[in-house]
C-alpha cells in the first residue's frame, strides 16, 4: 500500500487553499511579473500567475509552506493554466513545460522539507491541471452553434505536455480540477494515460469538477451523477467537486456523488459565494461549519478550499476535520 492511500485510509486529508487569493496579497506590478528573465517581452503579463513560478519562485515557495503549516497534506503546483492554449492569451506557448516542471519542483521541495521534519505526517504535491479557457463541447458563437474552438485533439496534446512537466517536476499526484466541460476532462484524462503507458507510472489521479449554478450542472449541462458516470472508465484516485459554489451550496452535490462512487471523494469550495465586487467575505469559522456537515455525513475523504480561502481557513478545517473518521471507500486505482 502506498503512503498517500495508507493516509486516505487513515484519516481525512487536507487539500490547500487558493494560489490566486495569496498572491493578491503581494500586490505584484508588471515589471514584478516580467522580473529579469521578460523585462523585455513584447506583451504585458500582469496577471499571468503561473509565470511567477519563474519570476517570483520564492513567493509561490512561501505560500506552499503557509498551506502546509496551517496543515495541509496536500498542496497543488502553480499550474492552473499552464497549458499551450491558455497561455497563447500571453504568447508564452513555448514556456509550458519549464512552467509545470519548475512549478512542481518548487512544491515538491517544499513537501520534502516539511515531510522531514515530520515524518509521520508526510506531504504530497498535486500537479494543478485547468480546464483552459476553450470548451470542446460548446460553441463560443451563438450564432454558429457548431463551431468548437478547441478539438479533443488539440486538449489531448496540450495536457500530455503539462503532464510531462508535471510528472518531470516531481508531482505526486496528478489533479484535473475545475472541470465545467466534461469533454475537455475527458481529453486530459486520456492524456495522461498515455503518458502512465509510455513511463509505466501508475501516478494517481484526482478529478474536481465544478457545478457552476443553481440548476445543479456542469457548465456542459451535466448533473453530478452524469459527470461522474463520464470519467467512471478511468481508474482514480478520487472524485469530487471544487469552485464556483461554497461548501454550503456544494453539500447536495457531493451527497450524490458519495453515494455512486467507490473511488475517495473530495471537495474544495470557494468561501462563500461572492459579494457584489466578486470577493469572497466567508470566515473561516463560517466555512468550517458548514464543512463540518460533510464531515458528520461522512461525505468526503480530502478536503480543502477554493476561491478566497487562506492558510487561515485551512488551519481552521483542518482542525475540524482532525476529530472525524474518514469516509469507506473500496476502489483505489493505487491499491
Amino acid at each position: 500500500m502506498s503512503t498517500l492511500v495508507k493516509a486516505l485510509k487513515d484519516r481525512i486529508l487536507i487539500l490547500d487553499g487558493a494560489m490566486g487569493t495569496m498572491l493578491q496579497q503581494y500586490n505584484f506590478s508588471e515589471e514584478d511579473f516580467r522580473g529579469e528573465r521578460f523585462k523585455d517581452f513584447h506583451v504585458s503579463v500582469k496577471g499571468n500567475n503561473d509565470l511567477l513560478s519563474l519570476t517570483q519562485p520564492q513567493a509561490i515557495a512561501e505560500i506552499h509552506r503557509k498551506y502546509f503549516e496551517a496543515g495541509a497534506d496536500i498542496v497543488e503546483t502553480n499550474t492552473f493554466s499552464s497549458t499551450t492554449i491558455a497561455m497563447a492569451d500571453y504568447e508564452m506557448e513555448d514556456l509550458v513545460y519549464e512552467l509545470n516542471y519548475e512549478s512542481a519542483k518548487i512544491a515538491k521541495t517544499v513537501a520534502d522539507e516539511i515531510t522531514k521534519a515530520n515524518p509521520d505526517k508526510p506531504r504530497f504535491v498535486a500537479g494543478s491541471i485547468g480546464p483552459t479557457n476553450k470548451t470542446a463541447s460548446m460553441s463560443p458563437d451563438v450564432n454558429d452553434p457548431g463551431f468548437r474552438a478547441i478539438s479533443f485533439d488539440e486538449l489531448r496534446i496540450a495536457y500530455k505536455q503539462q503532464t510531462e512537466g508535471l510528472l518531470d517536476g516531481g508531482a505526486d499526484i496528478l489533479l484535473v480540477e475545475t472541470v465545467f466541460d466534461t469533454l475537455n476532462a475527458k481529453a486530459a484524462l486520456f492524456a495522461i494515460e498515455e503518458v502512465k503507458t509510455e513511463r509505466n507510472s501508475n501516478v494517481p489521479i484526482m478529478v474536481s469538477g465544478t457545478i457552476t449554478d443553481a440548476s445543479g450542472r456542469t457548465l456542459s449541462g451535466q448533473t453530478a451523477e452524469a459527470f461522474l458516470i463520464s470519467i467512471s472508465h478511468i481508474p482514480l484516485l478520487s472524485v469530487g467537486f471544487n469552485c464556483a459554489l461554497g461548501a454550503e451550496q456544494l453539500l447536495p452535490h457531493l451527497e450524490v456523488i458519495s453515494k455512486q462512487t467507490h473511488a475517495a471523494t473530495s471537495a474544495h469550495p470557494n468561501a462563500g459565494l461572492p459579494n457584489a465586487f466578486g470577493e469572497y467575505d466567508q470566515s473561516p469559522e463560517e466555512m468550517a461549519s458548514y464543512i463540518k456537515e460533510y464531515l458528520e455525513k461522512k461525505l468526503v475523504n480530502i478536503v480543502g478550499g477554493c476561491c478566497g480561502t487562506t492558510p487561515e481557513h485551512i488551519k481552521t478545517i483542518a482542525a475540524v476535520a482532525s476529530t472525524y473518521q474518514p469516509r469507506l471507500f473500496n476502489n483505489l486505482q493505487t491499491a
